[in-house]
Protein backbone atom coordinates (compact mmCIF):
# COMPACT_ATOMS: atom_id res chain seq x y z
CA UNK A 1 0.00 0.00 0.00
CA UNK A 2 1.24 3.00 -0.72
CA UNK A 3 0.27 4.73 2.69
CA UNK A 4 2.38 6.08 5.40
CA UNK A 5 2.01 5.51 9.30
CA UNK A 6 0.15 8.37 10.80
CA UNK A 7 -1.53 6.83 13.90
CA UNK A 8 -2.48 9.97 15.46
CA UNK A 9 -4.96 10.97 13.01
CA UNK A 10 -8.24 10.26 13.89
CA UNK A 11 -10.25 7.75 11.38
CA UNK A 12 -11.97 10.51 9.03
CA UNK A 13 -8.11 11.93 8.53
CA UNK A 14 -7.45 8.81 8.14
CA UNK A 15 -9.56 8.11 5.24
CA UNK A 16 -9.52 10.86 4.04
CA UNK A 17 -5.98 11.33 3.62
CA UNK A 18 -5.64 7.18 2.13
CA UNK A 19 -8.25 9.00 -0.72
CA UNK A 20 -5.02 11.01 -1.64
CA UNK A 21 -2.29 7.75 -1.24
CA UNK A 22 -1.61 8.45 2.46
CA UNK A 23 -3.22 6.65 5.26
CA UNK A 24 -3.60 5.08 9.27
CA UNK A 25 -5.01 2.75 11.20
CA UNK A 26 -8.67 2.50 12.30
CA UNK A 27 -9.99 0.69 14.96
CA UNK A 28 -11.41 -2.80 14.27
CA UNK A 29 -14.71 -3.53 14.89
CA UNK A 30 -14.37 -7.10 15.61
CA UNK A 31 -11.31 -9.35 17.25
CA UNK A 32 -10.82 -12.68 17.61
CA UNK A 33 -10.75 -15.32 15.25
CA UNK A 34 -13.64 -17.20 13.70
CA UNK A 35 -13.69 -20.70 13.22
CA UNK A 36 -13.65 -21.71 9.41
CA UNK A 37 -15.50 -25.10 7.78
CA UNK A 38 -12.76 -27.77 6.85
CA UNK A 39 -11.40 -28.18 4.39
CA UNK A 40 -13.59 -31.32 1.62
CA UNK A 41 -11.08 -34.13 1.01
CA UNK A 42 -10.64 -37.12 -0.90
CA UNK A 43 -10.79 -40.65 0.87
CA UNK A 44 -6.90 -40.45 -0.01
CA UNK A 45 -6.69 -37.24 1.40
CA UNK A 46 -6.19 -34.99 -0.95
CA UNK A 47 -8.17 -31.65 -1.12
CA UNK A 48 -11.22 -31.47 -3.33
CA UNK A 49 -10.13 -28.75 -6.12
CA UNK A 50 -12.60 -25.44 -6.52
CA UNK A 51 -14.79 -26.76 -9.40
CA UNK A 52 -13.24 -25.55 -12.44
CA UNK A 53 -10.17 -24.65 -11.24
CA UNK A 54 -7.25 -26.32 -13.40
CA UNK A 55 -5.27 -28.83 -11.27
CA UNK A 56 -1.85 -28.21 -9.99
CA UNK A 57 0.67 -29.54 -12.48
CA UNK A 58 3.03 -30.94 -8.97
CA UNK A 59 0.29 -30.88 -5.76
CA UNK A 60 3.81 -30.22 -3.60
CA UNK A 61 4.82 -27.10 -5.41
CA UNK A 62 1.70 -24.82 -6.30
CA UNK A 63 4.80 -22.37 -8.44
CA UNK A 64 5.17 -25.70 -10.77
CA UNK A 65 3.96 -23.85 -13.82
CA UNK A 66 5.90 -20.60 -13.38
CA UNK A 67 9.33 -22.48 -14.23
CA UNK A 68 11.51 -20.06 -16.45
CA UNK A 69 10.51 -20.36 -19.81
CA UNK A 70 7.47 -21.65 -19.35
CA UNK A 71 5.04 -19.55 -21.44
CA UNK A 72 2.05 -19.75 -22.21
CA UNK A 73 1.27 -19.97 -26.05
CA UNK A 74 -1.19 -16.81 -25.09
CA UNK A 75 1.57 -14.71 -24.09
CA UNK A 76 4.47 -16.38 -25.54
CA UNK A 77 4.65 -13.95 -28.61
CA UNK A 78 4.45 -10.28 -26.33
CA UNK A 79 6.82 -8.19 -25.95
CA UNK A 80 8.92 -8.44 -22.75
CA UNK A 81 7.93 -5.06 -20.80
CA UNK A 82 7.39 -3.91 -16.92
CA UNK A 83 4.69 -1.84 -16.67
CA UNK A 84 4.95 0.79 -13.52
CA UNK A 85 1.41 2.58 -12.08
CA UNK A 86 2.62 6.28 -11.19
CA UNK A 87 0.04 6.96 -8.71
CA UNK A 88 1.01 10.55 -8.68
CA UNK A 89 1.31 11.48 -12.39
CA UNK A 90 -1.61 9.37 -13.33
CA UNK A 91 0.13 7.44 -15.78
CA UNK A 92 1.86 3.86 -16.45
CA UNK A 93 5.27 4.13 -17.78
CA UNK A 94 6.73 1.15 -19.96
CA UNK A 95 10.34 -0.48 -19.85
CA UNK A 96 11.94 -2.61 -21.95
CA UNK A 97 13.75 -4.95 -19.41
CA UNK A 98 16.60 -4.97 -22.26
CA UNK A 99 17.79 -1.56 -22.50
CA UNK A 100 16.42 -0.16 -18.75
CA UNK A 101 14.86 2.36 -21.07
CA UNK A 102 11.24 4.34 -20.93
CA UNK A 103 9.82 3.50 -24.27
CA UNK A 104 6.70 4.83 -23.54
CA UNK A 105 4.18 6.48 -20.73
CA UNK A 106 0.13 5.61 -21.52
CA UNK A 107 -2.34 8.11 -19.71
CA UNK A 108 -4.64 6.50 -17.65
CA UNK A 109 -7.18 6.93 -14.79
CA UNK A 110 -7.04 8.61 -11.30
CA UNK A 111 -4.29 7.39 -9.37
CA UNK A 112 -3.10 4.16 -10.67
CA UNK A 113 -1.76 1.70 -7.79
CA UNK A 114 -1.48 -1.63 -9.60
CA UNK A 115 -1.23 -2.89 -12.54
CA UNK A 116 -2.99 -6.48 -12.59
CA UNK A 117 -2.86 -9.35 -15.46
CA UNK A 118 -6.27 -11.03 -16.39
CA UNK A 119 -6.97 -14.40 -15.54
CA UNK A 120 -7.00 -15.68 -18.96
CA UNK A 121 -3.66 -13.25 -19.62
CA UNK A 122 -4.78 -11.56 -22.14
CA UNK A 123 -5.20 -8.26 -20.70
CA UNK A 124 -3.40 -6.08 -18.15
CA UNK A 125 -5.58 -3.92 -15.70
CA UNK A 126 -4.64 -0.73 -14.77
CA UNK A 127 -6.66 -0.25 -11.40
CA UNK A 128 -7.18 3.50 -11.41
CA UNK A 129 -8.29 3.92 -7.56
CA UNK A 130 -9.38 7.56 -7.57
CA UNK A 131 -10.20 7.47 -10.70
CA UNK A 132 -12.95 4.31 -10.81
CA UNK A 133 -11.89 3.06 -13.33
CA UNK A 134 -10.05 0.07 -15.27
CA UNK A 135 -7.84 0.71 -18.17
CA UNK A 136 -7.50 -2.45 -20.30
CA UNK A 137 -3.97 -2.64 -21.87
CA UNK A 138 -3.64 -4.84 -24.41
CA UNK A 139 0.01 -6.42 -23.72
CA UNK A 140 0.60 -7.60 -26.91
CA UNK A 141 0.62 -4.01 -28.44
CA UNK A 142 1.00 -1.51 -25.25
CA UNK A 143 -2.17 0.07 -26.16
CA UNK A 144 -4.88 1.08 -24.04
CA UNK A 145 -8.31 0.68 -24.38
CA UNK A 146 -11.67 2.31 -23.26
CA UNK A 147 -11.51 2.39 -19.48
CA UNK A 148 -14.24 0.31 -17.66
CA UNK A 149 -16.13 1.77 -14.76
CA UNK A 150 -15.26 0.19 -11.19
CA UNK A 151 -15.32 2.12 -8.07
CA UNK A 152 -13.07 2.04 -5.99
CA UNK A 153 -10.83 -0.79 -7.55
CA UNK A 154 -7.68 -0.29 -5.44
CA UNK A 155 -6.91 -3.86 -6.19
CA UNK A 156 -7.65 -6.85 -8.19
CA UNK A 157 -7.70 -10.49 -8.65
CA UNK A 158 -9.40 -13.33 -10.03
CA UNK A 159 -10.47 -16.68 -8.70
CA UNK A 160 -8.84 -20.04 -9.54
CA UNK A 161 -11.47 -20.99 -11.71
CA UNK A 162 -11.63 -17.66 -13.50
CA UNK A 163 -15.23 -17.68 -12.90
CA UNK A 164 -14.70 -14.31 -10.61
CA UNK A 165 -12.71 -10.93 -10.43
CA UNK A 166 -12.99 -9.76 -7.33
CA UNK A 167 -12.04 -6.08 -6.79
CA UNK A 168 -10.43 -4.88 -3.37
CA UNK A 169 -12.55 -2.02 -3.08
CA UNK A 170 -10.49 -0.83 -0.15
CA UNK A 171 -12.82 2.64 0.87
CA UNK A 172 -16.04 1.21 -0.05
CA UNK A 173 -14.87 -1.87 2.74
CA UNK A 174 -16.14 -4.78 0.14
CA UNK A 175 -15.26 -7.17 -1.61
CA UNK A 176 -16.57 -7.21 -5.09
CA UNK A 177 -17.31 -10.17 -7.41
CA UNK A 178 -17.71 -9.19 -11.00
CA UNK A 179 -17.61 -10.74 -14.41
CA UNK A 180 -13.98 -11.21 -15.41
CA UNK A 181 -14.31 -10.11 -18.65
CA UNK A 182 -16.94 -7.49 -18.59
CA UNK A 183 -16.43 -6.34 -15.19
CA UNK A 184 -20.01 -6.53 -14.25
CA UNK A 185 -21.03 -6.91 -11.02
CA UNK A 186 -22.10 -10.31 -9.99
CA UNK A 187 -22.24 -10.24 -6.03
CA UNK A 188 -21.11 -7.48 -3.27
CA UNK A 189 -19.78 -9.05 0.38
CA UNK A 190 -19.50 -6.01 2.85
CA UNK A 191 -16.70 -6.43 5.02
CA UNK A 192 -16.61 -5.20 8.78
CA UNK A 193 -12.62 -4.45 8.72
CA UNK A 194 -10.74 -1.25 7.29
CA UNK A 195 -8.61 -1.32 4.23
CA UNK A 196 -8.93 -4.58 2.42
CA UNK A 197 -6.07 -4.81 -0.47
CA UNK A 198 -3.95 -8.02 -0.56
CA UNK A 199 -4.70 -11.67 -0.69
CA UNK A 200 -3.59 -15.09 -1.94
CA UNK A 201 -5.62 -18.20 -2.51
CA UNK A 202 -5.01 -21.89 -1.08
CA UNK A 203 -3.85 -24.69 -2.77
CA UNK A 204 -7.21 -26.12 -3.56
CA UNK A 205 -8.66 -22.33 -4.52
CA UNK A 206 -11.44 -22.88 -2.19
CA UNK A 207 -10.74 -20.11 -0.12
CA UNK A 208 -8.03 -17.28 -0.20
CA UNK A 209 -6.61 -15.03 2.77
CA UNK A 210 -7.33 -10.71 2.65
CA UNK A 211 -5.35 -8.43 4.72
CA UNK A 212 -7.02 -5.23 6.07
CA UNK A 213 -4.24 -2.60 5.86
CA UNK A 214 -6.29 0.09 8.01
CA UNK A 215 -7.54 -1.99 10.89
CA UNK A 216 -4.49 -4.81 11.20
CA UNK A 217 -6.54 -7.75 10.58
CA UNK A 218 -7.45 -10.56 8.77
CA UNK A 219 -10.18 -12.40 6.64
CA UNK A 220 -10.44 -15.68 5.27
CA UNK A 221 -13.64 -16.18 2.39
CA UNK A 222 -14.84 -19.42 0.89
CA UNK A 223 -14.68 -18.85 -3.00
CA UNK A 224 -17.86 -20.66 -3.78
CA UNK A 225 -20.03 -18.99 -1.54
CA UNK A 226 -18.52 -15.37 -1.70
CA UNK A 227 -18.64 -15.02 2.34
CA UNK A 228 -16.51 -14.48 5.04
CA UNK A 229 -15.56 -17.24 6.99
CA UNK A 230 -13.15 -16.24 9.66
CA UNK A 231 -11.80 -13.01 11.15
CA UNK A 232 -8.76 -11.90 13.54
CA UNK A 233 -6.72 -9.46 15.04
CA UNK A 234 -3.09 -9.59 14.46
CA UNK A 235 -2.18 -9.28 17.49
CA UNK A 236 0.29 -6.62 17.49
CA UNK A 237 -0.57 -3.03 17.95
CA UNK A 238 -0.86 -0.72 14.74
CA UNK A 239 -0.38 -3.66 13.06
CA UNK A 240 -0.65 -2.95 8.72
CA UNK A 241 -0.88 -6.20 6.94
CA UNK A 242 0.02 -5.68 3.15
CA UNK A 243 1.07 -8.23 0.69
CA UNK A 244 -0.06 -11.88 0.77
CA UNK A 245 1.44 -15.53 -0.35
CA UNK A 246 1.43 -18.84 -0.25
CA UNK A 247 4.09 -21.35 0.26
CA UNK A 248 4.99 -23.96 -2.61
CA UNK A 249 3.89 -26.47 -0.20
CA UNK A 250 0.09 -24.90 -0.16
CA UNK A 251 0.34 -25.23 4.10
CA UNK A 252 0.96 -21.80 5.13
CA UNK A 253 0.66 -18.14 3.80
CA UNK A 254 2.64 -15.54 4.97
CA UNK A 255 1.13 -11.78 5.65
CA UNK A 256 3.83 -8.51 4.90
CA UNK A 257 3.48 -6.20 7.63
CA UNK A 258 4.71 -2.56 7.00
CA UNK A 259 4.39 -1.78 11.23
CA UNK A 260 5.29 -4.89 12.44
CA UNK A 261 8.48 -5.04 10.47
CA UNK A 262 7.96 -8.55 9.30
CA UNK A 263 5.92 -11.57 8.10
CA UNK A 264 2.82 -13.12 9.63
CA UNK A 265 3.11 -16.87 9.31
CA UNK A 266 -0.22 -18.41 8.92
CA UNK A 267 -2.06 -22.11 9.15
CA UNK A 268 -4.50 -21.23 6.42
CA UNK A 269 -6.63 -24.19 6.73
CA UNK A 270 -6.44 -23.75 10.67
CA UNK A 271 -6.48 -20.08 10.93
CA UNK A 272 -5.12 -19.61 14.25
CA UNK A 273 -2.49 -16.87 15.38
CA UNK A 274 0.05 -15.93 13.30
CA UNK A 275 3.69 -16.01 14.48
CA UNK A 276 5.73 -13.19 13.61
CA UNK A 277 8.96 -13.47 11.58
CA UNK A 278 11.17 -9.74 11.72
CA UNK A 279 12.39 -9.11 8.07
CA UNK A 280 13.26 -5.42 7.77
CA UNK A 281 11.64 -2.02 8.34
CA UNK A 282 8.09 -0.97 6.44
CA UNK A 283 8.49 -5.09 4.86
CA UNK A 284 5.64 -5.04 1.94
CA UNK A 285 5.63 -6.85 -1.06
CA UNK A 286 6.49 -10.79 -1.13
CA UNK A 287 7.78 -12.52 -4.68
CA UNK A 288 8.90 -16.24 -5.02
CA UNK A 289 11.82 -17.14 -7.08
CA UNK A 290 11.16 -18.92 -10.43
CA UNK A 291 12.61 -22.65 -8.37
CA UNK A 292 10.09 -22.14 -5.32
CA UNK A 293 13.26 -22.05 -3.44
CA UNK A 294 13.36 -18.67 -1.94
CA UNK A 295 10.98 -15.80 -1.51
CA UNK A 296 11.82 -12.23 -1.92
CA UNK A 297 10.77 -9.76 0.60
CA UNK A 298 10.93 -6.05 0.13
CA UNK A 299 11.33 -3.74 3.34
CA UNK A 300 10.14 -0.47 1.85
CA UNK A 301 11.42 1.40 4.94
CA UNK A 302 14.82 0.55 4.85
CA UNK A 303 15.67 0.04 1.30
CA UNK A 304 16.43 -3.38 1.37
CA UNK A 305 15.43 -6.83 0.34
CA UNK A 306 15.51 -9.85 2.45
CA UNK A 307 15.70 -13.54 1.21
CA UNK A 308 13.69 -16.27 2.95
CA UNK A 309 14.71 -20.12 2.09
CA UNK A 310 11.33 -22.36 2.46
CA UNK A 311 13.22 -25.30 3.24
CA UNK A 312 15.75 -23.80 6.17
CA UNK A 313 12.29 -21.83 6.58
CA UNK A 314 14.68 -18.84 7.67
CA UNK A 315 15.85 -16.07 6.28
CA UNK A 316 19.18 -16.32 4.50
CA UNK A 317 20.36 -13.29 3.19
CA UNK A 318 19.40 -9.25 2.98
CA UNK A 319 20.31 -7.34 0.22
CA UNK A 320 20.40 -3.60 0.79
CA UNK A 321 20.07 -1.19 -2.13
CA UNK A 322 23.03 1.26 -2.96
CA UNK A 323 22.18 4.92 -1.85
CA UNK A 324 18.56 3.78 -0.29
CA UNK A 325 15.32 3.38 -2.02
CA UNK A 326 12.21 2.64 -0.88
CA UNK A 327 11.52 -1.11 -2.48
CA UNK A 328 7.42 -1.73 -2.57
CA UNK A 329 5.76 -4.27 -5.35
CA UNK A 330 6.67 -5.69 -8.48
CA UNK A 331 8.00 -9.54 -9.67
CA UNK A 332 10.61 -11.74 -10.87
CA UNK A 333 11.83 -11.77 -15.14
CA UNK A 334 10.29 -14.61 -16.89
CA UNK A 335 13.88 -16.18 -16.52
CA UNK A 336 13.82 -15.61 -13.23
CA UNK A 337 17.70 -13.84 -13.09
CA UNK A 338 15.69 -10.36 -12.25
CA UNK A 339 13.87 -8.93 -9.30
CA UNK A 340 11.52 -5.75 -10.50
CA UNK A 341 10.57 -3.60 -8.09
CA UNK A 342 8.83 0.26 -7.65
CA UNK A 343 10.80 2.87 -5.33
CA UNK A 344 7.49 4.26 -4.06
CA UNK A 345 8.65 7.40 -2.48
CA UNK A 346 11.51 7.73 -4.95
CA UNK A 347 10.22 8.48 -8.42
CA UNK A 348 12.20 5.06 -9.80
CA UNK A 349 12.04 1.73 -10.42
CA UNK A 350 15.07 -0.98 -9.01
CA UNK A 351 16.22 -3.90 -11.85
CA UNK A 352 18.09 -6.09 -8.69
CA UNK A 353 20.30 -9.09 -10.00
CA UNK A 354 18.28 -12.50 -8.10
CA UNK A 355 21.34 -14.64 -7.79
CA UNK A 356 23.54 -11.87 -6.20
CA UNK A 357 21.49 -9.12 -4.80
CA UNK A 358 23.17 -6.51 -7.06
CA UNK A 359 21.35 -3.74 -8.78
CA UNK A 360 21.48 -3.91 -12.21
CA UNK A 361 19.38 -0.44 -12.69
CA UNK A 362 17.60 2.64 -11.05
CA UNK A 363 15.47 3.88 -13.70
CA UNK A 364 13.60 7.26 -13.14
CA UNK A 365 9.60 6.97 -14.03
CA UNK A 366 7.28 9.01 -12.75
CA UNK A 367 5.48 10.15 -9.20
CA UNK A 368 4.65 7.40 -6.55
CA UNK A 369 5.49 3.92 -8.51
CA UNK A 370 3.64 1.71 -7.06
CA UNK A 371 2.05 -2.10 -8.28
CA UNK A 372 4.24 -2.64 -11.34
CA UNK A 373 3.44 -5.68 -13.84
CA UNK A 374 6.51 -7.97 -15.09
CA UNK A 375 5.42 -9.05 -18.52
CA UNK A 376 4.74 -11.96 -19.69
CA UNK A 377 5.70 -14.47 -17.01
CA UNK A 378 5.49 -18.06 -17.05
CA UNK A 379 2.25 -19.42 -15.55
CA UNK A 380 -0.59 -21.02 -17.12
CA UNK A 381 -3.41 -18.43 -15.41
CA UNK A 382 -3.25 -15.29 -13.29
CA UNK A 383 -4.71 -14.74 -9.89
CA UNK A 384 -4.17 -11.07 -10.10
CA UNK A 385 -2.00 -8.55 -8.05
CA UNK A 386 1.39 -7.49 -10.12
CA UNK A 387 1.57 -11.57 -11.26
CA UNK A 388 0.53 -14.19 -8.91
CA UNK A 389 0.39 -17.38 -11.70
CA UNK A 390 -0.40 -20.99 -11.16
Amino acid sequence: MPHPTQRSLPLLAGFLLAALGAGCDAPAEKEGTVAAPPVRAREDGVPVGLPGMPPLLDPRDVYAADRPGRLSPVVRDFPSRVYVPNTGSNTVSVIDPATYKVVETIPVGVQPQHVVPSWDLKTLWVNNNRGHTLTPIDPATGTAGRPVEVHDPYNLYFTPNGRYAVVMASLDRELVFRDPHTMRTLKTTPVTCYGVNHADFSADGRYFIVSCEFSGELLKVDTESMEVVGQQKLPFRGAMPQDVKLSPDGRTFYIADMVADGMWVLDGDRFTTPNLLPTGKGCHGLYVSRDSREMYVTNRGEGSVSVFDFAQDRLTKKWRLPNGGSPDMGGVSADGRVLWLSGRYHSEVYAIDTATGEQLARIPVGSGPHGLAVYPQPGRYSLGHTGVFR
